[in-house]
């Protein structure tokens, strides 16, 4: 295998994992639970806080259709960089979130989607090959 396609499997690879664990944590938030039980399962212990109520249903709204859709957005490899930034907003939304309510001991859930998500920002554009950008580029 040439080198740059063992690079661009690797980054297809981070992408399509990162993409998967986004896509299926939205898509269990918007239709296994549906987002108003997210909110009473999650959100209502920040009804205490300084947090105002209309913010925090316009949060789990966000979080959890950013996160279906930015998840199979990277699945596909469409809008990616809008994607990778929407979903980093999120990652900052749950980390907030999280340190509100208690401090932060278990990352088990931020850090390996954060990580993945960092290690795409970092490599070069040109090793991210295979993807539905580069065939609407082409295409135009």
């Amino acid at each position: 295998m040439k080198d740059i396609h063992a690079k661009a499997t690797g980054v297809l690879f981070t992408r399509m994992l990162l993409g998967i664990i986004f896509m299926m944590q939205g898509f269990g938030k918007v239709f296994s639970f549906t987002v108003p039980k997210v909110y009473d399962m999650f959100f209502k212990d920040f009804e205490k806080t300084f947090l105002p109520v209309p913010l925090l249903w316009a949060t789990v709204y966000y979080t959890s259709y950013i996160e279906m859709i930015g998840g199979f957005l990277l699945v596909a490899g469409l809008f990616r960089k809008y994607a990778m930034f929407l979903l980093a907003i999120d990652l900052l939304i749950v980390s907030f979130g999280h340190g509100l309510l208690e401090p932060i001991w278990d990352l088990s859930y931020v850090m390996p989607r954060a990580i993945l998500l960092i290690v795409l920002y970092f490599v070069p554009q040109e090793w991210d090959m295979w993807n539905a950008d580069r065939l609407l580029k082409k295409g135009a």
